[in-house]
């Protein structure tokens, strides 16, 4: 597939949709991230929007789910491919058969349990619910594992109604944010099919990586 030159937020909503499967950094398959491709002026622009600050409108424009996916990088993920990025890192389990299982972190369940009360928290607010020295390890290996995305980023709003700051995240577990859409065919494959899925996907979009290295990149 060939990446075309992002410079707006709507150009990287339909590179998003596109691709399926879209890492924001530089990573080890050369040319798959959103970084390589966005107008270096857009990156960190002197004036006006870039990519830091469209990262929560192509998260509600594109309908797609992102997060910390792929070794504890940001990516963006359409609900086609999450569902199977979910199922592979899950193995099949739902939390609470992770629970069952014995397979679960302990630390892991505290934040897991108060953001599925919650529905969808900011994180500010998530993390002074929970233990603070271990909180950042435990949301972001509950990304991996398919079980919490960052459904927006929220910004601060001075008297003028101008927006300031970084976006705080906002989380939400997939089963919340996607209804019915993700927890009615989240595991119609199994987890080997569906990390075959998504190996063919990234196959497509990089032919020049290997087998081995895509491999690599895909696994929890």
């Amino acid at each position: 597939m060939r990446f075309s030159t992002v410079k707006s937020k709507d150009n990287l909503v339909r590179l998003v949709k596109r691709a399926g499967i879209l890492p924001c950094f530089v990573n080890e398959l050369e040319g798959f991230s959103a970084e390589e491709h966005i107008a270096p002026e857009y990156w960190f622009p002197e004036e006006g929007e870039g990519f830091w600050e469209w990262k929560g409108p192509v998260i509600r424009d594109s309908g797609c789910a992102y997060g910390k996916l792929f070794k504890g990088r940001a990516s963006f993920m359409t609900l086609e491919y999450y569902r199977e990025f979910a199922n592979y890192r899950r193995n099949g389990y739902d939390f609470d058969a992770l629970v069952d299982e014995g397979l679960a972190r302990y630390r892991d369940i505290d934040v897991y349990n108060k953001l599925s009360e919650a529905g969808s928290i900011l994180s500010t607010d998530l993390m002074h619910m929970c233990d603070m020295k271990t909180f950042n390890d435990s949301i972001v290996h509950l990304q991996r594992l398919g079980y919490v995305i960052i459904a927006d980023f929220e910004y601060r709003v001075n008297k003028k109604g101008e927006l300031y700051g970084w976006g705080v995240t906002r989380y939400e577990t997939p089963e919340y944010h996607f209804g019915a859409a993700f927890t009615d065919k989240v595991y119609e494959h199994s987890p080997e099919e569906s990390k075959e899925i998504l190996i063919d996907r990234i196959e497509y979009l990089r032919p020049k990586a290997s087998f081995e290295e895509i491999e690599k990149f895909v696994k929890r």
